[in-house]
C-alpha cells in the first residue's frame, strides 16, 4: 500500500484490516470528506483531524460493515453526533429538540463561532419544541376584513330617497370619528383653500378655452374644433393644477408660517423619548438586490441607535421572494445582521409561501399576525432610508395627534448615478418641496399615502384598510394594484385624519436609472391607477381623497388626451391644406366667410402655457437662494440655474416620449391588456442601443411619417410642432445617452445637477454606501457556483441550517408526492442544481425533508463528477 494512501490517523492500523486497497481507499476518501465538512464549519483546524480520525473510528465500529459499506456516508453521520458533544452550545435539552445538530448550527450562526465560550449576541435562535428555530416573535393574531364598498350611487341615492341612510349595516364603520372630525380646527381652512385651488384652476381654463377659439381658423365653429377647444381646456386644467400647487407652496414657505403643520412640537414634546409602545419598522420586498436592502436597513438601524430610539422599534423584513437566490440570500444577510448588531430579538425576517396580492396582502399578512403587537408601523420600500431623528419624530408626532392615521414624508431622491436618474433626483430635490407644500396647503388632513416612508397607526388600518376585490377581471378588476391611495382613502372615510410632513428631512428614497426603467414602472402604475375609476364613487369618501383619484387617472389620461389633441390639430391643418374653403356657406351672403388665422394670439396663448410649465421651476431658484441664504449645495447659484436650464430642454425632450408610452398604456389598458406585476429596478443600469431600438423604433418612425406629411401639406403647422416631432425621432438616441452612466458622472464632475445630498452627504447615506460596498466586495469572493442559492443550501452547513429552521416542522405528504420528490431529488443529486428548472428549484428548497437528504447526500457523494457538478468545497 502506498504511503500516500495512509491516512496520519490513530485509524492507521484498523484500516490495514479492512481488507483491498480499494476499501483504504474509501475510508481515506471519508477521512478527507469529514476533515473538509469541519472546515465548512470553521472548526478549529487543530481539532479536525482527531474529529475526523474519530468519527472513521466509530463507523468502522458498526458491526453491520460489509466489503460494500458506504464509509463516507457512515463517517458524515457520526461527526455530525460527534461536533456538538466536542462544542457544546447553551439551547434547548437534547430531549425537546428532534435534531440536535441543527439546533447546534443555528446556535453557531447566531454567534459566529463555534467557540463554547463566546456568548450569543442576542436572543437565541434555538427554542424548544418541534422546530428548533424563531424567527418572528410569538403570534398575537387580529382581524383585517374588508369593510364594504358601495359604489353604484344611483342605488345610494334611490335608498336615500327611500329614507334608508348611511348608518345601516352596510355603512362603512367609524361614523363617531367622522363626526368628531368636523370640530377640528382645519377643516373649514380645507374647505376655504379648496374652492379657491378650483377657482384658481377652472377660471383661466374657461379663459384659455376661449382664446383657443380665436386661435382657430373657423373660430370653433366645425364639430373638429369644437372637440379641439374642450380638450384644450382640459389640458389646461391639468397643467394649472400643477402650476398653482406649486404656486401656494412657494407662498407657504416663503412666509415659513403654517399654524397647521403637522411637524410643528412644543417644547414640551421635545423631552425624553417614551412612546406608548414599540413601533415595527416594516419592509416588504419581492425580488430585490439583497445586498441593497440590507445595507439600507442597516443604516436606519444605526441612525437609531445614535437617536437612542433603538429599544423602542422592530425591525420585519417580509419577503414575497419566489426564487432560491434570492431569498436563500436573504436569510443569510438576516442571520449575519442580526448576529453582527445582536438583534436576534427585535430584528424579524418571514417570507411568505403564498404570494396573495402582493404587497397589499404582505402588509396584511404582518397586520394579522403581529398588528395587536404595535401601535403604529413604519412602512418602508426596498429603497427606503430614513434617519433615526425622523423616525423618532414620527413616533412622537403620532403620540401628540391621536386622531391622525396616518403622516406621510416627503422622500428625497438619491444615490443614482445615470444622467436621467440624477435630472430626476435633481428636479425632485429643487421642485419637490414646493409642490409638496402646495399639496399640504389644499390637503392639510386628508392626505395622501404613497405606500412607503410613512407611519400608520395599525388599529385603524386593520379596522379599514382590508382591500376588497374589485368585480371583474383585470385590468380594471381583480386585486387593488395601485392600493396606497385607495387605503389612505378608506382609513380618511372613517374619520382619521392623514398628513403630509412636507417640512420633515430625513427620508429617502431611489428612482429608477433609465427611461424604460421607469416607463416599466408606469405601465404598473397606470393599470392600478386606472382602477380607481371603479372606486370614484365610493360610498362616504372624502371629495379631497376623491380628487386625489382623479389626479392618479390624469396622471397618464391626460397623456392620451395631449395625444388626442395632436392627433386632432393635425387633422385640422391637413383639412384646411387639401380642402377648398367654402365662402359662402349659408348660401347667397353679402359677406363671405374668410377663415382667420391670428398668429399672435397663438403666440400668446403659447407664452401663458410656457409661464405655467416652466416659472414654478425657476421660482424653485429663488426658494433655494431664500430658504438657504445661498445655493453653494446645488453647486453655487450659476450652476443651479444652469442645471434648471439643461432641466428644462431635457425634460421637455423626454415629455413626448412620455406621452406615447402613457398613451400607449391606456389604450392597452382599455382594451383588456395586463402587465405583470413585478418589482422595479431597484440598481444603476444602461440601456443598450438594441433594446432602445425595440421600444422606440416604432415611435422614431410614426414621427419621421408624421413630420413629413405635415411639411408637405402645412409647412407653418409643421414649425409649431417640431419640438414633438423632433423628441420623438431622436427618442432611440435620447433614451441611451440619457441612461449613461458616465455622462452622469461627468454631469456631477462639472457640478450639474448637484443636490446638496451629494454636496454634504447624511451620515446614513454615507454608512449605506459602505455596507453596500462590502457587500459587494463579499459577494465577488465567492465562486460563481456558490453564488446559486440551491447550491448554498445544499453545501454550507449553516446556510443548510438557517433554511431549514425557516421551513419549520415537516410536512406529511401523500405516497405519490413523496415518491415524485423523491425523483426529483436523485435527478438533483445526479445533475446538479444547473439543470434544476425554475418550479423543481423551489420545490427542492421548499420541502424540509428533501432540503435534509439534499444537505446529508451531496456531502456523502462518492461519485467526483457529481461532487464536481456541485461545486462542493473541500471536496477530494
Amino acid at each position: 500500500m502506498s504511503s500516500a494512501l495512509t491516512p496520519p490517523s490513530a485509524a492507521n492500523g484498523r484500516l490495514f484490516r479492512v481488507g483491498s486497497d480499494r476499501l483504504v481507499q474509501d475510508w481515506k476518501e471519508a477521512h478527507d470528506r469529514a476533515v473538509a465538512y469541519l472546515d465548512a464549519l470553521a472548526v478549529p483546524a487543530a481539532d479536525r483531524d482527531a474529529l475526523a480520525d474519530t468519527a472513521v473510528e466509530q463507523a468502522l465500529d458498526r458491526e453491520r460493515w460489509e466489503p460494500d459499506s458506504d464509509a463516507i456516508s457512515e463517517t458524515m453521520r457520526a461527526l455530525r453526533k460527534l461536533v456538538p458533544d466536542r462544542y457544546p452550545r447553551p439551547g434547548p435539552e437534547d430531549a425537546a429538540v428532534p435534531d440536535p445538530f441543527l439546533a447546534w448550527r443555528l446556535e453557531v450562526a447566531a454567534t459566529g463561532s463555534v467557540d463554547a465560550h463566546v456568548p450569543a449576541t442576542g436572543t437565541s435562535l434555538c427554542a424548544a419544541g418541534p422546530v428548533p428555530f424563531a424567527s418572528t416573535p410569538p403570534l398575537a393574531r387580529g382581524a383585517m376584513v374588508p369593510e364594504h364598498i358601495e359604489r353604484r350611487i344611483g342605488r345610494r341615492v334611490l335608498n336615500r330617497l327611500r329614507g334608508r341612510r348611511s348608518d345601516s349595516h352596510d355603512a362603512p364603520r367609524g361614523h363617531a370619528l367622522r363626526v368628531q372630525r368636523r370640530a377640528l380646527p382645519w377643516i373649514g381652512a380645507a374647505r376655504r383653500r379648496r374652492l379657491l385651488f378650483l377657482f384658481l384652476v377652472l377660471i383661466p381654463s374657461v379663459v384659455a378655452s376661449g382664446f383657443m377659439v380665436n386661435v382657430l381658423p373657423h373660430q370653433g365653429s366645425t364639430w373638429l374644433e369644437v372637440v379641439i377647444v374642450h380638450v384644450f381646456g382640459a389640458l389646461f386644467g391639468w397643467i394649472s393644477i400643477g402650476f398653482w400647487t406649486a404656486l401656494l407652496g412657494f407662498f407657504l414657505l416663503t412666509v415659513r408660517r403654517d399654524r397647521y403643520a403637522i411637524t410643528r412640537l412644543d417644547a414640551a414634546d421635545a423631552g425624553p423619548f417614551a412612546p406608548s409602545g414599540r413601533t415595527a419598522i416594516v419592509m416588504p420586498i419581492c425580488e430585490e438586490p439583497v445586498d441593497r436592502v440590507f445595507a439600507g436597513l442597516k443604516a436606519i438601524h444605526r441612525s437609531l441607535e445614535r437617536a437612542g430610539g433603538l429599544p423602542h422599534f422592530d425591525f420585519f423584513v417580509l419577503s414575497d421572494s419566489y426564487s432560491p437566490d434570492t431569498y436563500v440570500k436573504e436569510e443569510e444577510a438576516w442571520a449575519r445582521w442580526g448576529r453582527e448588531v445582536g438583534g436576534f430579538g427585535h430584528i424579524f425576517y418571514r417570507r411568505r409561501k403564498v404570494r396573495l396580492k402582493r404587497k397589499s396582502g404582505n402588509v396584511a399578512d404582518f397586520c394579522r399576525r403581529w398588528g395587536r403587537k404595535y401601535p403604529y408601523m413604519i412602512m418602508l420600500d426596498a429603497d427606503s432610508v430614513m434617519s433615526g431623528e425622523t423616525l423618532v419624530r414620527l413616533v412622537r408626532l403620532m403620540d401628540k395627534h391621536p386622531q391622525a392615521g396616518m403622516i406621510q414624508t416627503a422622500p428625497t431622491a438619491v444615490n443614482r448615478n445615470s444622467l436621467f436618474a440624477r435630472i430626476q433626483q435633481f428636479a425632485t430635490r429643487v421642485y419637490g418641496p414646493m409642490f409638496a407644500a402646495g399639496l399640504h396647503y389644499w390637503q392639510l388632513g386628508d392626505g395622501q399615502y404613497w405606500g412607503h416612508n410613512t407611519i400608520i397607526r395599525i388599529q385603524p388600518f386593520m379596522q379599514h384598510c382590508a382591500l376588497p376585490r374589485l368585480p371583474g377581471k383585470p385590468p380594471l378588476g381583480g386585486e387593488i394594484l395601485s392600493h396606497d391611495f385607495v387605503e389612505a382613502a378608506l382609513m380618511g372615510r372613517a374619520g382619521w385624519t392623514l398628513w403630509l410632513a412636507y417640512d420633515l428631512d430625513g427620508s429617502y428614497e431611489e428612482v429608477p436609472s433609465t427611461l424604460l426603467e421607469e416607463m416599466k414602472r408606469d405601465r404598473r402604475w397606470c393599470q392600478g391607477n386606472l382602477q380607481h375609476l371603479r372606486l370614484l364613487f365610493t360610498e362616504g369618501l372624502f371629495g379631497a381623497h376623491r380628487a386625489l383619484f382623479i389626479n392618479g387617472v390624469l396622471s397618464y389620461v391626460s397623456a392620451l388626451l395631449w395625444f388626442f389633441f395632436l392627433t386632432l390639430s393635425t387633422v385640422e391643418a391637413v383639412q384646411n391644406a387639401l380642402a377648398e374653403h367654402e365662402y359662402f356657406p349659408h348660401g347667397a351672403s353679402l359677406f363671405p366667410t374668410w377663415p382667420v388665422w391670428r398668429p399672435n394670439w397663438a403666440l400668446a396663448l403659447l407664452a401663458v402655457t410656457g409661464a405655467i410649465l416652466f416659472l414654478p421651476k425657476f421660482l424653485s431658484i429663488v426658494l433655494v437662494v431664500a430658504r438657504n441664504g445661498n445655493a453653494r449645495s446645488y453647486g453655487g447659484l450659476a450652476r443651479l440655474t444652469l442645471s434648471v436650464l439643461c432641466e428644462i430642454v431635457i425634460s421637455s425632450l423626454l415629455a413626448p416620449i412620455r406621452m406615447v408610452f402613457h398613451s400607449r398604456f391606456v389604450v392597452q389598458n382599455l382594451m383588456g391588456r395586463t402587465v405583470t406585476w413585478k418589482s422595479q429596478g431597484r440598481e444603476d443600469a444602461e440601456t443598450g442601443w438594441g433594446e432602445a431600438i425595440r421600444h422606440h423604433g416604432f415611435d422614431t418612425l410614426f414621427a419621421s411619417a408624421w413630420g413629413t406629411t405635415l411639411y408637405l401639406l402645412n409647412p407653418g403647422y409643421f414649425w409649431w410642432v417640431t419640438p414633438i416631432i423632433g423628441a420623438l425621432i431622436l427618442s432611440v438616441p435620447v433614451s441611451v445617452l440619457a441612461s449613461r452612466i458616465g455622462l452622469g458622472e461627468r454631469a456631477r464632475a462639472w457640478k450639474l445637477f448637484l443636490i446638496p445630498e451629494e454636496s454634504d452627504r447624511p451620515r446614513e447615506l454615507r454608512e449605506l454606501d459602505g455596507e453596500y460596498e462590502a457587500a459587494q466586495r463579499r459577494a465577488a469572493t465567492r465562486p460563481p457556483a456558490e453564488n446559486d442559492g440551491v447550491v448554498r443550501v445544499a453545501v454550507d452547513p449553516y446556510t443548510h441550517a438557517l433554511h431549514r429552521g425557516l421551513l419549520g416542522r415537516r410536512r406529511s405528504l401523500r405516497a405519490s408526492i413523496r415518491a415524485t420528490r423523491a425523483t426529483l431529488l436523485r435527478h438533483a443529486l445526479s445533475a446538479g442544481a444547473a439543470a434544476l428548472a425554475p418550479r423543481e428549484r423551489r420545490v427542492l428548497l421548499g420541502d424540509p425533508d428533501l432540503v435534509d437528504d439534499l444537505h446529508d447526500k451531496v456531502w456523502a457523494e462518492s461519485d467526483h463528477e457529481r461532487v464536481r457538478r456541485w461545486g462542493r468545497p473541500g471536496r477530494v
